[in-house]
């Protein structure tokens, strides 16, 4: 009818999120894995030789199985992301909006402030996501709920130079992976996998509507990726995110711990919201309950198609997964909620 377009003004909207099922089915995995490390909220892993590396706060750490973790180097920011070229060279991104490669700090364009992943290709190049042009990374959650779309997508070539804008108008860009001269991103804010052409910028989802928000990509043995989703997505967020007024007062006068936004953990005071959402039976935490923190990684197969995945549910305290890295046929997990990297056999699902 004429009407309609007139008419959805005053119309309801329906919250709908997309169900765990197929190959989201959930499952336990992650709670029964064993903790290769204790570590501080760790968030990003990277096999650089014959090491496992991961970081914390400013610090990068080596982890050894019996050995624990050691500080191979600190930086005077937080890390926000970390690489290893083909050459071997470390790459290092920092909250403070610094790149630094093996130690020296790059010159970057003054649109680059919120790295939040970096990512080599076979031949060389570097790929980079800036998250926001507005937040920091920390400030994540504030870019959510003012719906930003501000994040862009750079490259740099192999034989040096500058930066280069590919894409811009990306909500979130968390995750990088190169495919021969594309580049797969997660984009969080929009639930999706996008590729990007490397040459024109132009754009394709390869893989939408995830029931939470993706995080970084790490390449698996077989040719295909591991995919982390570092929050849920619950209708209670959901509707607040299309509540203008609301989100705006919510930002304005509650402290960030206690918004109605993801997280990376919870259950953890009780002043955070979906509490009551957290249904408990003889004392017990329904493992299906609403919850703001979970964890979740997703294997995809050449075609990045998912196959399976490992959760950590509502009762679990695996969450807040960012990153993860396959190495001599295990699959190293970082749970940031959990204050622990994890430890599976890749090839025993």
């Amino acid at each position: 009818m004429i009407l309609d377009p007139i008419l959805d003004m005053f119309r309801g909207k329906a919250v709908t999120i997309p169900p765990l099922d197929g190959a989201f089915r959930p499952n336990t995995r992650l709670d029964e894995a064993r903790a290769f490390a204790e570590l501080s909220e760790p968030d990003n892993l990277l096999v650089s030789g014959d090491r496992l590396l991961a970081t914390s706060g400013n610090a990068v750490y080596s982890l050894a199985a019996g050995a624990g973790s050691k500080v191979v180097e600190t930086f005077p920011s937080p890390i926000t992301a970390l690489a290893r070229s083909p050459s071997g060279e470390l790459t290092v991104g920092l909250e403070s909006g610094k790149l630094l490669v093996a130690g020296k700090e790059l010159s970057l364009p003054a649109d680059i402030s919120c790295i939040t992943t970096l990512a080599y290709a076979e031949d060389g190049t570097m790929w980079l996501a800036n998250g926001s042009a507005e937040h920091a990374p920390s400030q994540w959650a504030a870019d959510l709920m003012k719906k930003g779309a501000s994040g862009s997508l750079w490259k740099r070539d192999a034989t040096g130079g500058e930066f280069r804008k590919v894409a811009g108008d990306i909500a979130f860009p968390y995750g990088l992976h190169p495919a021969g001269d594309d580049v797969l991103v997660s984009e969080s804010w929009r639930h999706q996998l996008v590729r990007f052409d490397g040459a024109t910028g132009n754009r394709s989802a390869v893989l939408t509507h995830l029931p939470g928000y993706p995080a970084r990509l790490a390449p698996s043995g077989d040719g295909g990726a591991w995919l982390s989703l570092f929050a849920p997505r619950n209708r209670l967020i959901e509707f607040v995110l299309q509540e203008t007024r609301y989100r705006q007062d919510m930002i304005e006068q509650v402290p960030p711990a206690y918004w109605i936004a993801p997280a990376l953990a919870s259950s953890r005071s009780f002043l955070e919201p979906l509490q009551c959402g957290g249904i408990r039976t003889m004392g017990i935490h329904k493992p299906w309950s609403p919850s703001r923190s979970y964890g979740l990684v997703v294997r995809l197969d050449q075609k990045l198609q998912p196959q399976f995945s490992l959760h950590s549910r509502a009762n679990g305290t695996r969450h807040g997964i960012c990153s993860v890295a396959e190495k001599d046929g295990r699959l190293f997990i970082a749970s940031r909620g959990g204050d622990c990297v994890l430890a599976i056999d890749a090839g025993g699902f």
